[in-house]
């Protein structure tokens, strides 16, 4: 699994102009499955996503985690993490993983993230979503377990 995760003053996901999703401060969390990825790849990356620290402290250092700041946490599903533009101008998106599987993986992040008190909002799988982002700082990162 892979995901691209922004830290954010506040996040918002529309399908048909209809917010689905929407936080405020905390973590904006795209999130890509591929073949071969698994519950113990979505439980990973939960603990990984839950305990990153990336917010400041009183000294202005990142030391601090989403669960520790009583952030959210915006889950939008995005295939295109596993685009490979190696080769011409089209992306081919043969690694990302077949729809049925993806959404299950991505259910069960969201689950993993729940269970570990994390407040969850999400986009719609499926859709074709628009998605507000403010990004705070601006922290990007990526990781891939």
């Amino acid at each position: 699994m892979r995901a691209l995760i922004q830290r954010v003053t506040k996040a918002s996901v529309s399908v048909d102009q209809k917010t689905v999703g929407a936080i405020q401060e905390g973590l904006c969390v795209f999130v890509g499955v591929t073949h071969g990825d698994n519950d113990a790849a979505a439980e990973k990356l939960a603990s990984k996503i839950w305990n990153l620290r990336i917010f400041e402290d009183e000294q202005q250092r990142m030391n601090r985690s989403v669960g520790e700041t009583g952030g959210e946490i915006l889950v939008v599903s995005q295939f295109t993490l596993y685009g490979d533009t190696s080769k011409g101008r089209r992306p081919s998106f043969v690694q990302a993983a077949p729809p049925d599987l993806a959404e299950l993986l991505i259910e069960k992040l969201c689950e993993s993230l729940q269970a570990l008190g994390a407040r969850i909002a999400t986009g719609q799988f499926r859709a074709h979503m628009k998605v507000e982002i403010c990004n705070d700082g601006p922290i990007t990162l990526s990781i891939d377990v």
